[in-house]
Parts: structure tokens; sequence; C-alpha cells
């Protein structure tokens, strides 16, 4: 099987175009469909992809190693302290190996230039599985959740109630794509840097929108989806204290939902922590589409993988 985007990398959303993204989009909803239906999809058949985890992982091993499953391939997933890398080999000599023996590299680590060098010296396609600056497989299954709850994106009011983190970076650069509103409430000291403001710009589609406020109410006001993220991500630890009292007000709950539309959804992409960006009622409420948006991660990265591999 031969696509458009056949030996590809996915590293960032913004390195895509808007066709580009909606053919990932278009796929996602067709291999969701095939696998709901009990129809065969295994277009990966004897397809390889190694999965290189430098960060703790729920939803991206499990979904992409069980999507490389239903294409008929095989996911092996590789432990950074099994690895010679973490004994010093070059990234550049790692990359050059594994990519010799596999058809694809899946990297979840800290330091996005990793990712950037691996997909350099890899001549294989080579997937962000999450970095310090960015999440774009999250960000894919984002917009499929929202497309499926609502039919046409553009024009879509998105409120970000939280982190300026890396999932809102790739949530940006998926919004500047699809022609939705984006807003996004945030304290001072935790909004986008210039490079992430740039990237929005340089791609944003007619329609897109990207504001920010520092007043969750008037970001929830009239929205069609609210979405929030943990206050303290995996590195961000030793800044725990900091970050809680500086979130404290950023929180999805009763109040902030009655703000938005009626039939507004609320998404997290998970793990939450209860209780403090987002309620357990807000989780649990009749309007989350949480858990389906994490459902939703096995066929966008199935996408993914059918799309690049």
């Amino acid at each position: 099987m031969k696509t458009p985007l056949t030996g590809r990398d996915f590293i960032s959303i913004a390195d895509y175009d808007a066709a580009s993204f909606k053919y990932l989009l278009d796929l996602a909803i067709d291999l969701k469909n095939k696998y709901i239906n009990g129809i065969p999809h295994t277009l990966l058949s004897g397809k390889t992809l190694a999965m290189i985890f430098k960060k703790a992982s729920t939803r991206t091993r499990v979904s992409f190693q069980a999507g490389m499953y239903h294409l008929g391939g095989l996911g092996m997933h590789l432990s950074v302290n099994e690895l010679q890398v973490d004994r010093g080999e070059p990234v550049q000599d790692t990359a050059r190996i594994i990519a010799s023996y596999c058809d694809g590299i899946l990297i979840r680590t800290f330091d996005h230039q990793e990712a950037l060098d691996l997909a350099r010296y890899s001549d294989k396609p080579v997937i962000n599985g999450l970095t310090d600056d960015e999440h774009p497989t999250q960000a894919l299954a984002d917009i499929m959740t929202i497309y499926e709850e609502f039919g046409d994106l553009k024009g879509k009011r998105l409120a970000f109630i939280g982190d300026a983190n890396n999932v809102l970076t790739s949530l940006a650069h998926a919004c500047a794509l699809s022609g939705m509103e984006l807003v996004l409430a945030c304290p001072a000291g935790y909004r986008p840097g210039a490079k992430a403001l740039a990237e929005y710009e340089a791609i944003k589609q007619p329609g897109s929108a990207f504001t920010i406020t520092d007043d969750p109410k008037a970001a929830a006001e009239g929205a069609d989806i609210l979405y929030t993220d943990v206050w303290v991500s995996m590195g961000d630890e030793k800044q725990a204290g900091e970050r809680l009292k500086a979130f404290q007000g950023y929180q999805i709950n009763e109040g902030l939902i009655k703000l938005a539309k009626p039939n507004a959804i609320v998404m997290h992409d998970l793990p939450a922590h209860r209780g403090e960006e987002i309620t357990d009622e807000a989780m649990e409420c009749a309007q989350s589409r949480i858990f389906k948006q994490a459902g939703n991660r096995l066929h966008a990265h199935k996408a993914i993988l059918a799309a690049l591999l």
C-alpha cells in the first residue's frame, strides 16, 4: 500500500499541510469503521516498528503496539535502559542500526532534538510519540474525536484551560490546519513560546484564530470544547508546588462547563489528576468525551502507521 505520506516522518504537525492532515484524519475514521465492523485491515503485514521509550507511557505504548498487531505487523517495545543508547551510543548510530532492522521507529523522549536527530539519520519513518515540546499523535486523536462529535471543524471554538505545554502546542498546530478557533486560558509565565506561536502563524488556515487570556471563564464562554491537561507534566516535578499555586482557578468544573455551549464536550489527554485540573464530576459528566478520546488514539495511531509505513 502506497499513500501520499509513505516514507515521511511524523515529528510535528507543523510539518504537514491541511490536505495531508485531513488525509490522516479520514484514514483514522476509515480504519476505526473497519475495526468496529470486523473488516480485516492488515495493511502492514510483515512490517516492524521499533518503539523507544525514555518516558513512562500507557496510552502511547499500548495503542501503537496493538495498532501494529491490528495492521498485521509487529511493534517492539524497547525500554531505553535495555538499549546501548543508554550507555552512550550516539543517536546517529542507533538510528542507522534500528532502521536497518525495522520499517519505522517510534520515540517517546524528553528532548525534542533527539527525535529530530533520529529522523535525520534514519532512512525509515520516525514518529514522535511525545517530547517535552510536542505531542502530535495525541492531537490527531483529539481532532478525530471533535470531528466525530460535530462534523464540520471550521469555526469550532476550543478552550484550553491550563499550561501551554507540549499537548497545547500540537493541538494548536492541529487547530491551525483545521480552521478552528483556539482560546488558551493560562497564567502569565506559562504561555507558549515564540517558536510555537510562529509555527502556528505559518500554517494557519482561513477561519483559524488563536487568542490567549488569563481568564478561564472568558475562554470557556461559548466554547464548543473544553480541554485541559495536568498542571505538573513529566519533568516538571521539581516545580510542583509553584505550579499548583499558579494554576489555582484554572480547573474544569461544573461552573466552567455551564459557561460553554449546551452541547459542549469535555476533553483531557490523560492521565488526569482528579481534583486538580479537572473535577471527578467533569470527568464523568454526560458531556465528557475523555475516554472516547483516549480510545481514538488506537485508530489515529493506526492511520499514522498505515500512511507512513
